[in-house]
């Protein structure tokens, strides 16, 4: 190339031409390690489309409003299918139509957050990509209002406030996924009701040998021996059974009245014969070890020991109460019965808190 004054300019060959475009290419050229930039910021359509916008709006608010009926129908499956049901699901096979329907309805209530939630941000949340140098940990004054600034309009652009449809299904969304949590708690038990606090003893009830399974009379039961005895009417056969049987076990004594001590259990017995609950105090186990000679029961479990002549209350052990007394009597036909129901619950004294 040459000037005006006929002197020649040396032009480096590495330089671009004018018709090689790019800036970033023009970089490339001259500092192949150089950093090219951020592309160009692509518009998305509903960046530039207001009814593309509110679409998306509306399948996001769809998506959290799906979350809140999957909320209810896990619930409402929790509460309709027993826990036993067995049902064919192709291709799962036999399964548990409880299990299946709570964890199809739980997945579809925490998919659809997490779907919307990526839809949202997608589509209707800033995208514009920016660059910032990386900086201490410790944050300066001047950094940490440039932080909150940038949530404040992080929060703007995210249309949190404007969007009221996606904020309101989102925060019902999320209000609601935890009660499913709620009631899994309820699968912990049975609610105890006041199931806890009475057992089949009532007025009337014939004390029945576990072993023989007839009526007791006051001659069957020998001075210092030990009978078991469950309520009438209580049958094997019955669905309830144990658990039935787990309160109302009853151990039958027979003491020589000077023996007895505490002077209710003397007016509770007949003839020096009484009955104590079989369900230790401490945990509910069943307690079925007696020592003839001092009228003391221990329960094998954890060695809690009762004075049974002398209202049966606690000489040792971590039992925190005596155990419960049936008052007894006979019927017209001479056999042993109840006059009622024990006066407070049997074994575990969860009863003292409640």
């Amino acid at each position: 190339m040459s000037d005006e004054t006929g002197s020649h300019t040396d032009v480096p060959e590495n330089l671009p031409s004018a018709q090689d475009g790019h800036h970033g290419d023009t970089i490339a050229r001259t500092d192949p390690f150089a950093d090219p930039g951020l592309p160009p910021h692509e518009h998305r359509r509903q960046d530039i489309d207001e009814k593309a916008a509110r679409h998306s709006e509306r399948v996001v608010a769809g998506l959290f409003t799906l979350s809140m009926l999957g909320t209810i129908a896990f619930i409402a499956c929790f509460v309709i299918f027993p826990v036993d049901k067995i049902v064919y699901i192709f291709p799962f096979g036999h399964v548990s139509a409880l299990n299946f329907s709570l964890g199809l309805t739980l997945a579809v209530a925490l998919f659809s957050i997490g779907a919307g939630a990526v839809h949202w941000a997608r589509t209707l949340m800033a995208d514009e990509e920016v660059a910032d140098d990386r900086h201490r940990i410790d944050a300066d004054d001047e950094l940490r209002e440039n932080v909150r600034q940038q949530w404040i309009t992080g929060a703007k652009e995210s249309g949190f406030g404007r969007r009221k449809l996606i904020r309101n299904t989102m925060m019902g969304a999320l209000t609601m996924v935890p009660l499913a949590g709620l009631v899994i708690l309820r699968d912990l038990g049975p609610l105890p009701e006041k199931k806890l606090d009475h057992t089949m003893w009532a007025k009337g009830k014939q004390l029945i040998n576990t072993n023989t399974n007839q009526p007791l009379r006051p001659e069957d039961v020998l001075v210092g021996s030990l009978t078991f005895a469950q309520p009438d009417g209580l049958e094997e056969s019955q669905d309830d059974f144990q658990e039935q049987l787990a309160k109302a076990a009853l151990m039958i004594i027979r003491l020589k009245p000077d023996d007895i001590k505490d002077k209710r259990e003397l007016d509770w017995s007949h003839q020096g014969i009484v009955a104590f609950s079989k369900i230790c105090t401490h945990v509910g186990c069943p307690i079925s070890l007696y020592e003839q000679q001092t009228h003391h029961v221990l329960c094998p479990c954890h060695q809690s020991t009762f004075d049974l002549s002398d209202g049966a209350r606690v000489l040792f052990g971590p039992a925190g109460h005596p155990l419960p007394q049936l008052r007894i009597s006979v019927n017209s036909e001479g056999n042993l019965i109840a006059l009622g129901d024990f006066e407070e619950p049997v074994g575990p004294a969860f009863w003292e808190r409640s």
